[in-house]
């Protein structure tokens, strides 16, 4: 599975220990800072970018998102929601 680990301390333990258990299963996982996506609607179409490249081939995202930055992080999980990527949390739920 291709995993998107959307947390803003890569350096953490709790991401790394994902990170670490992830790959160790096979899966292709990458850490991204949810605060560096960029949410696109062009011609009725829904895109996530990362920097200069377009997010393609997810299978899930795994949110790591402190309480600080609650609402920018739902925004981002909203729209892999709406691009019908598994979210282990929703948006609602973070929002809670």
């Amino acid at each position: 599975m291709n995993i998107i680990l959307l947390s803003r301390g890569s350096h953490l333990y709790s991401t790394q220990s994902l990170l670490e258990a992830g790959r160790g299963r096979g899966h292709s996982i990458r850490i991204l800072d949810y605060l560096r996506c960029t949410m696109v609607l062009e011609n009725k179409r829904s895109a996530i970018w990362y920097g200069n490249e377009p997010l393609h081939d997810i299978d899930a995202v795994i949110p790591r998102i402190g309480a600080s930055i609650t609402h920018a992080g739902a925004a981002v999980i909203r729209q892999f929601e709406t691009l019908a990527i598994c979210t282990l949390t929703s948006s609602q739920a973070l929002l809670r």
